[in-house]
């Protein structure tokens, strides 16, 4: 503020050296929180940190040049990522119960909700999982009989199937005139989810006990994680190496 009244060549050294020392200051404690940040990170949030990079990108909205109204995107969008099932049959549905059924027990239930996070987005009913790991630990033969039924008949009423729908874009598009451009998030009921971990469990233990599934799969499998993935490669490619051999590894991401 003096140079700019006085024009002096001291107080204009003066000023450009305070102006260095200024964003100097703030160049350190940029450096300081950002060390301090990465220091903090946990195995969970380090993907966050990752992000960080390539700054905040805007929101893109749907906006289709054959539909000017919100019911005739939200139309668009699920013709797009839902194609029409076929009508359905006049014919009364009876349904029979499966032979080798196998009740649904506490454990497996407990398991499920294990494996759910409490910040995990609700379906249409609002109802958290943290809200069904009190109530099965307060009531825990509530709703292994509840579930049950629908794995004995094999069907799913339509009151645990409906979904919250969250439309995203997807990055890097060249343009976001059609629904192709963005993708459609489903939020299923957790009550319905919970029957789904239960299920997918049931069928990967199921799929290893008859041999569905190849020896050396580890991914989406309990107990195997990407640790025995390395050490089966590993163990493979020094086996071979120590028989004289060369050895090439092909990784394919689909």
């Amino acid at each position: 503020m003096t140079y700019r009244t006085s024009r002096d060549p001291y107080h204009q050294s003066a000023q450009r050296s305070a102006r260095r020392s200024y964003f100097l200051a703030i160049k350190k404690a940029k450096l300081a929180h950002l060390s301090s940040y990465l220091a903090s990170l946990t195995p969970s949030s380090v993907w966050e940190a990752q992000k960080l990079p390539l700054g905040r990108q805007g929101t893109r909205c749907p906006s289709f040049p054959d539909h000017d109204t919100c019911e005739g995107i939200n139309t668009a969008l699920l013709t797009h990522s839902f194609p029409s099932a076929p009508p359905p049959t006049n014919a009364t549905l009876i349904l029979s119960p499966y032979s080798d059924y196998l009740p649904l027990s506490q454990g497996e239930v407990a398991l499920a909700l294990a494996k759910s996070a409490n910040t995990s987005a609700p379906g249409p009913d609002r109802i958290s999982y943290h809200v069904w790991k009190r109530v099965h630990r307060l009531y825990p033969t509530l709703l292994s009989p509840l579930l049950s039924p629908l794995l004995q008949y094999g069907h799913s009423p339509s009151l645990v199937k409906k979904a919250n729908n969250i439309v995203l874009d997807k990055p890097g598009k060249a343009s976001y005139d059609t629904p192709a451009s963005f993708t459609v998030i489903v939020i299923l009921e957790t009550l319905s989810k919970i029957l789904e971990r239960v299920t997918a469990s049931r069928l990967s233990l199921l799929a290893r006990h008859v041999g569905l599934l190849h020896p050396h799969q580890t991914g989406s499998l309990p107990g195997h994680s990407t640790f025995d993935a390395t050490s089966t490669l590993s163990h493979g490619v020094r086996l071979l190496q120590r028989l004289g051999s060369k050895v090439s590894s092909l990784f394919g991401d689909i």
